[in-house]
């Protein structure tokens, strides 16, 4: 009978708890922990238990209170009737009550007045399948004040059992500042001038803004939940799944689709170009991708006006530049006609000289009507055209001198051009009547290279060279004259090198 009622008290004691029973033998000894010990005073040692037992369970029962009073979030213990039987500090904080005004109420006094019905209800759905996890899932969560105001809350819900009743745990995050700095987000999205499209993992738009609308045609709700390939023309749509699933596997902020045009589709089935930057954002939820998206239709026209005007603008150019070769070569011929009318030789001569200069800038152009850059010559095309004119000009004599041509890949404006092209017709056309005198054989050099910033050109002949008395930047003769002047032109340096002949360097800055 007395280690019944041990047992009985022991029972009433540990509620909730699983504790060791120790109850006195008939021997006089102590049944303790499934072992005899010996203990003569079978009551003192049934009080011993008792009072351990019950110390161990006010222990537990401090800590848990002290790690409940110390939560950062508002902790909330109701019953099965949806009382409220234990709060701690942060619950006072937050809701601006002491805890005897919470203490014993109805946990709907915690709860905004126009969801109380409801949340009576989802408290009783709860209990009947009760199991740890978020309040309120896709619902916005309000706590209720003492003052009136409210707030916004997360709500985790957990149980706690024990022998008399069901006990419901609910931890509650004021979130506030998170919701503000999200309605700063939206306002910001809203606001912004270009198409937003935020979209996660899986393809799907969780949101849109007012310009998206706009430029799509559709409305948000026609959106919001639907593939983003909605947006992408049927065409490309299939590549585009791959290329959101690459971006997802290496995301980096980013335009989308470098070298590629882009469009999008709108909800009447007309396309438009686009362009469009990819950013990432890590939620708890997943990777959402954030698209700004810029309608591009007006730069487009205009840049596909101006593609269209400078297209125009070359072909007048170039029409330029055959009409002006075409008289120049009119022109060219004329005097050519007119020199071998004349009987007196040097008349003549000065005649051909004149025609093989304009020549020289017909030839000039002819090239840039030819090339594809109006705004650069190739020189090594039009110095091998031009040597062969000037080789053609000379007659069978020309046929006994060999050329030697080393050209780097030269491209020049037409500003540098022209001095360029006179001044190697004039060296050259020297070089070829008076060099190898009487049928004499010999070889002329032509190189033009790129040296330290500098063009470098040299025209240079094994011939019986110049008289070692000439100055050649002051001499009567005309081409030597044009050749001075046409160096200060390029704003370079020419100078006379007369080993083995004659050799003439010309070096000027190369322009940017």
């Amino acid at each position: 009978a007395f280690a019944e009622g041990i047992r009985a008290v022991l029972s009433g004691a540990s509620a909730g708890f699983a504790l060791e029973y120790a109850f006195p033998t008939p021997s006089g000894q102590l049944w303790f922990a499934g072992k005899v010990v010996p203990f003569p005073d079978r009551e003192l040692a049934s009080a011993i238990v008792i009072h351990e037992n019950i110390s161990a369970h006010k222990q537990l029962e401090d800590r848990f209170r002290q790690a409940v009073e110390s939560a950062p979030n508002a902790i909330v213990m109701v019953n099965e009737a949806g009382t409220i039987v234990m709060v701690n500090a942060q619950t006072e904080h937050s809701f601006g009550y002491a805890r005897g005004e919470m203490l014993g109420q109805a946990v709907e006094m915690l709860v905004p007045e126009r969801f109380r019905a409801a949340h009576v209800g989802f408290r009783q759905a709860y209990l009947a399948k009760p199991e740890s996890r978020p309040m309120g899932a896709g619902r916005d969560l309000y706590g209720r004040r003492k003052d009136g105001s409210e707030f916004p809350v997360e709500i985790g819900l957990g149980l706690v059992e024990n022998h008399a009743e069901t006990l419901v745990l609910s931890s509650i995050v004021d979130i506030t500042a998170r919701k503000r700095l999200e309605h700063r987000f939206r306002q910001a999205v809203e606001s912004a001038p270009n198409a937003i499209v935020m979209v996660n993992e899986s393809g799907r738009i969780l949101m849109v803004n007012a310009q998206t609308e706009l430029s799509f045609g559709y409305d948000r709700s026609e959106l919001v939940g639907r593939e983003v390939e909605l947006l992408v023309p049927e065409r490309f749509r299939q590549a585009h799944i791959g290329f959101r699933r690459a971006y997802l596997a290496d995301p980096v902020s980013r335009p989308m689709g470098a070298g590629r045009d882009l469009y999008g589709l709108r909800k009447d089935g007309s396309e438009f170009p686009v362009e469009i930057g990819l950013g990432l954002i890590d939620d708890e939820n997943g990777s959402i991708v954030l698209s700004s998206i810029v309608d591009i239709t007006e730069r487009k026209n205009a840049s596909d006006t101006l593609k269209q005007a400078l297209n125009e603008k070359e072909m007048l150019l170039k029409e330029v530049y055959h009409r002006v070769k075409n008289n120049l070569q009119v022109v060219s011929s004329l005097i050519n006609l007119q020199a071998g009318s004349v009987k007196e030789e040097t008349t003549s001569d000065l005649l051909k000289q004149s025609a093989d200069r304009i020549k020289a800038m017909a030839l000039l152009h002819e090239k840039l009507y030819q090339s594809k850059d109006l705004a650069r010559i190739d020189f090594n095309e039009y110095i091998r055209s031009l040597v062969n004119h000037l080789l053609y000009g000379y007659g069978a004599h020309a046929g006994k001198i060999r050329i030697d041509l080393q050209i780097d890949n030269v491209f020049l404006d037409m500003d540098t051009a022209i001095p360029c092209g006179l001044i190697i017709n004039e060296l050259l056309s020297n070089a070829l009547k008076y060099a190898f005198p009487g049928d004499r054989p010999g070889e002329i050099r032509i190189t033009f290279v790129r040296e330290q910033g500098e063009w470098v050109l040299t025209i240079s002949d094994n011939g019986i060279g110049l008289p070692a008395d000439l100055d050649f930047k002051h001499t009567g003769s005309l081409g030597l004259q044009l050749v001075d002047t046409l160096t200060n032109q390029l704003m370079g340096h020419i100078s006379l090198d007369r080993t083995g002949g004659a050799a003439f360097i010309l070096r000027f800055a190369e322009t940017p």
